[in-house]
């Protein structure tokens, strides 16, 4: 067998060293709420990838978003031949290579990953109405009983676990999975103008001002592309009192 020439030895060399970045698939910072939990973990925790960004479009974007995820919707990592769709699915990928994606503490892990669980299959109408809409100001017109009983479910979630693990995050002293999955929801609080108890609000207060959620943010208002159906659900939802976003 012929000898490995030494071009072939230094790339085999250089890509043992330095593996393919995986990438992280992701539509609007704006609208996209779904996208942010992944995207927010791994820039919080170091977490090296590419992104790629794919604008809503009027209508279905799942041939679209084919190309890349199995089922047509964001977010999608891809980590050379493996695709992780869903953004559970997505943390606990990142886990089993980064154990600072959960806490270590196993009553504080526990905790995480039930609220993170909660959050990903539940609080219908706090998603319905208070969609995400990072650059709008919007007076609701009510809040409902079933909204209510959402918010005031992630009153509860977020007061217990400040109180039980100590803060600042959610389930302790460190960033995980359980604060990206709550992510939006600070960018919710923040649009809507929701009424949170004053632990409750100062712990939205603190996601928001971490630097990546501030990286989100500035991206979100600075985009000018703007999709139809978001628009009319921010507009369904009450007066908007002010638009923070670029215009084309």
């Amino acid at each position: 067998m012929r000898a490995p020439q030494p071009e072939a030895i230094r790339e085999n060399h250089f890509l043992a060293e330095y593996p393919t970045v995986q990438t992280l698939h992701i539509a609007n910072k704006n609208y996209s709420s779904w996208s942010l939990r992944p995207w927010v973990l791994m820039k919080v925790l170091g977490i090296a990838f590419e992104e790629v960004l794919h604008p809503f479009s009027p209508g279905s974007n799942y041939e679209t978003f084919r190309a890349f995820s199995p089922t047509g919707k964001v977010p999608c990592l891809v980590d050379g031949d493996i695709a992780v769709w869903e953004s559970l699915a997505i943390v606990e990928y990142l886990a089993e290579s980064h154990p600072a994606v959960w806490p270590a503490d196993k009553a504080a892990r526990a905790f995480a990953r039930a609220v993170s669980a909660e959050m990903h299959g539940g609080f219908s109408t706090l998603r319905n109405i208070c969609t995400m809409n990072c650059g709008l100001r919007v007076a609701l017109n009510e809040i409902t009983p079933a909204l209510k009983s959402d918010i005031d479910r992630i009153d509860a979630i977020w007061s217990e676990g400040l109180s039980r693990f100590g803060g600042p995050f959610l389930a302790g002293d460190s960033f995980t999975a359980a604060d990206a999955f709550f992510a939006p929801v600070a960018f919710r609080v923040k649009t809507y103008g929701l009424e949170l108890s004053a632990a409750a609000a100062a712990y939205g207060e603190r996601l928001r001002a971490l630097p990546a959620m501030i990286e989100w943010y500035e991206a979100g208002v600075a985009e000018t592309w703007r999709e139809p159906g978001h628009e009319a659900e921010a507009q369904a939802a009450g007066t908007i009192t002010a638009d923070l976003r670029a215009t084309a």
